[in-house]
């Protein structure tokens, strides 16, 4: 079996420490074995490896996070790049034209589909193994991973099974789907042995293949990239299990959670605060989780969360907390900071002159023996002030030493580049036009072809 990892979303319900950069599957608040703090992605790609699954595995995601997954997971992950978000069909059909045109894999090979930041324990992946064996020993379409309730939801979709269940049936054939139900519904429904959609399905990778062929759409990874845009942007559970025949699904005992709000992700928190603060005695089941250089204080609110971060601060009833992503709907900025395969950039100081001329300041970390890209940008000058490390600065084909104390000029149209020797950090001041992104042409991405086409300055 191979597995897909969807890691997506816009990170809306954890803001202001999510962007659309780094969404929640990124955050590390949770506390590792060795004390060390780590995300949701990086917990459940520790899991996999627990269970021999992470050979078998590929990440698929938009081209927005993929230097965050390498600078959590390491470049060596195997990736499939959506070229714009699309939603979760989309995403799937994508993914299995890569496994089918590129890696090589049978159309009779079991595809397993998971969230990449579930908050399970190992059991579960072994779980996840199970959905093989199940789907080849029955005639079903599609096996689903189902969770068995421990109280009545209404945040969850449920799926329902036929009762009473045929007997020598594999896992339980399912009967249909309600989409978070009320908690009286959802009363009703657990009595009908249901269980909660965790969004964790298995299917023969000829089914998908064969449904994009009835769809008119390429099945070859290359062509159904350019052509994305076509794919209608809704989600794999509308577009195919919600039309699908046959239906089985697997229950799973264990405990499951989506870390999806503050309010769920602070009960797996082992700690009140991380970060700069204090919180007073009557503040109650407070949580501060602050990434910013001052104290944050707290007196007198029980059973409240308090995030810091450069994009902002959230204040919120825990109960509330759910509610932040409609709140901030129409918000639009930059992202603050983001972590990139090379390191981490935080912007400092952004400011618009009423002539049009923009001054960007970021703080930049690049981690020993990586790289940043060699560049250059049409509509803006940049000045590096470096206040740590030393590393190897390349411009316009030649490459020096650099060091802490050592001040870089790059004017608008040079080619540049930088590798560390040590862990670097650098003030980068940033002044032009559009200081965006996309005024960027890569030319090299690895330290060996920039070695290759540039000298050292003698």
């Amino acid at each position: 079996m191979k597995l897909v990892l969807l890691s997506g979303g816009s990170g809306k319900r954890l803001w202001p420490l999510s962007n659309d950069s780094r969404s929640k599957q990124f955050l590390k608040v949770l506390k590792n074995q060795q004390g060390g703090m780590e995300s949701m992605v990086q917990r459940v790609w520790k899991q996999l490896k627990a269970v021999n699954l992470d050979e078998s595995a590929f990440v698929a995601t938009s081209k927005s996070q993929v230097d965050m997954i390498q600078n959590q997971l390491g470049g060596s992950v195997p990736l499939i790049i959506e070229p714009e978000r699309r939603d979760t069909f989309p995403a799937i059909a994508l993914a299995a034209t890569y496994l089918y045109s590129i890696a090589g894999v049978g159309l009779n090979e079991v595809i397993g589909v998971l969230p990449v930041d579930p908050y399970v324990h190992d059991n579960f992946f072994r779980k996840v193994k199970e959905l093989e064996d199940v789907l080849k020993k029955s005639d079903a379409e599609l096996a689903l991973l189902g969770v068995e309730p421990t109280y009545p939801s209404s945040k969850y979709g449920y799926i329902i099974p036929e009762l009473p269940q045929k007997p020598g049936t594999s896992g339980l054939t399912v009967s249909h789907f309600k989409e978070k139900p009320s908690e009286t519904e959802a009363e009703g429904l657990i009595q009908q042995k249901a269980l909660w959609n965790c969004g964790v399905f298995a299917f023969k990778l000829d089914y998908i293949i064969n449904l994009l062929v009835q769809k008119g759409l390429p099945i070859h990874y290359e062509e159904l990239s350019k052509q994305y845009s076509r794919l209608l942007k809704t989600s794999f559970d509308y577009e195919v299990v919600e039309k699908a025949e046959k239906i089985i699904a697997l229950p799973y005992s264990g405990s499951w959670k989506d870390l999806g709000t503050w309010n769920t992700l602070t009960e797996e928190m082992s700690t009140l605060q991380i970060g700069k603060g204090k919180i007073c005695d009557e503040s109650s089941n407070t949580h501060i989780v602050n990434e910013l250089d001052i104290p944050v204080t707290v007196l007198g609110i029980p059973n409240a969360v308090v995030a810091v971060s450069p994009d902002g601060i959230l204040v919120t009833d825990k109960s509330s907390s759910p509610r932040v992503k409609d709140l901030i709907k129409d918000l639009v900025q930059r992202p603050m900071f983001e972590e990139r395969r090379w390191g981490w950039y935080r912007v400092l100081d952004h400011v618009t002159y009423s002539e049009g001329n923009e001054v960007l300041t970021k703080r930049i970390g690049v981690f020993a023996g990586k790289n940043i890209s060699y560049q250059r940008h049409g509509r803006r000058s940049e000045v590096w002030t470096i206040l740590k490390g030393e590393g190897l600065f390349a411009i316009n084909d030649e490459i020096r030493l650099v060091k802490a104390g050592d001040v870089l000029e790059v004017p608008v149209g040079s080619n540049h580049g930088l590798k560390a020797l040590s862990d670097m950090e650098f003030i980068e001041v940033q002044t032009g036009i559009e200081l965006v992104e996309e005024d960027i042409e890569r030319l090299y991405l690895t330290w060996e072809d920039i070695e290759a086409h540039c000298e050292f300055s003698r």
